[in-house]
Formats: C-alpha cells, structure tokens, sequence
C-alpha cells in the first residue's frame, strides 16, 4: 500500500491553537472599550488578523478580508459596533 504525501503541514492537519477554526472571529465584549485598547485585545486574542480602528461615518471598501477587523469607534474613541473579521 502506497502512502500519499499530504499538501499540508502537520500542524494544520493535526489542529492547533494556529487551526483557522480555533481563531476567535468576533469580540462583542470589546463594545464600549476605547479603540486602541478593543484593537490590542483583538491583535493579542488572534495574531493572524490586523485590528484597524475607523471612526464612525468614514467610507470603506465592502470586500471581505480573513486577516482584518475593522473596530468602529465614535467621537471620542469608543467602540460602538461589535468587531468582526471581514
């Protein structure tokens, strides 16, 4: 019986903390936290996205991105809608 290479790397085969479905995907919890600190926690909590705060009324672009949460914040700074990756 011939054994097949598999394309992928042990650690995703296997599963770890670095699995995609192990990542934390949204932070409901950060909801009236100031920006910068909703975007350490959210950068801490899965190193595989980019936290960027946008304030309230700025124009973004409607594409979907795995490695991005956008952290929406007010006038002064707080978080008002729950981050999600996209």
């Amino acid at each position: 019986m011939e054994r097949r290479k598999s394309i992928f790397p042990l650690t995703f085969v296997i599963g770890n903390s670095s699995s995609p479905k192990n990542w934390k995907k949204s932070w409901p919890e950060l909801v009236g936290y100031r920006g910068t600190a909703a975007a350490a926690i959210i950068e801490y909590q899965n190193p595989h996205v980019d936290a960027i705060i946008v304030k309230k009324g700025t124009i973004v672009t409607a594409d979907f991105r795995c490695d991005r949460v956008r952290v929406w914040v007010d006038e002064g700074g707080i978080v008002y809608i729950t981050p999600i990756i996209g």
